[in-house]
């Protein structure tokens, strides 16, 4: 079965639920931004987050700087935003 991308309703509840994420790449994903004590911290976030991204086989698109790290969320089967992302948005933040 066909992975569907959010339709626009679907979209604005996802942000909804998740206000701290911002919409980006004309509507086809989402990102958040982090900043922890330090480097340690971040990576112990990273490798949980990773560790769950493995296992639910959804990968984020990340970039990390000492304390920082960005994640973009999409669905590039779907061509955009899925209910995959809205998942890993919701396990992303159960690890902060």
């Amino acid at each position: 079965m066909p992975i569907a991308e959010l339709t626009a309703p679907e979209r604005d509840a996802l942000l909804a639920a998740h206000p701290q994420w911002s919409l980006v790449r004309e509507g086809k994903a989402i990102e958040r931004k982090f900043t922890f004590a330090d480097f340690g911290e971040a990576f112990a976030f990273m490798t949980r987050v990773a560790i769950h991204a493995d296992k639910a086989d959804h990968h984020p698109e990340w970039f990390n700087v000492y304390n920082r790290v960005e994640i973009t969320l999409t669905t590039h089967d779907a061509g955009g935003l899925s209910l995959r992302d809205a998942a890993m948005a919701s396990a992303i933040e159960s690890y902060l």
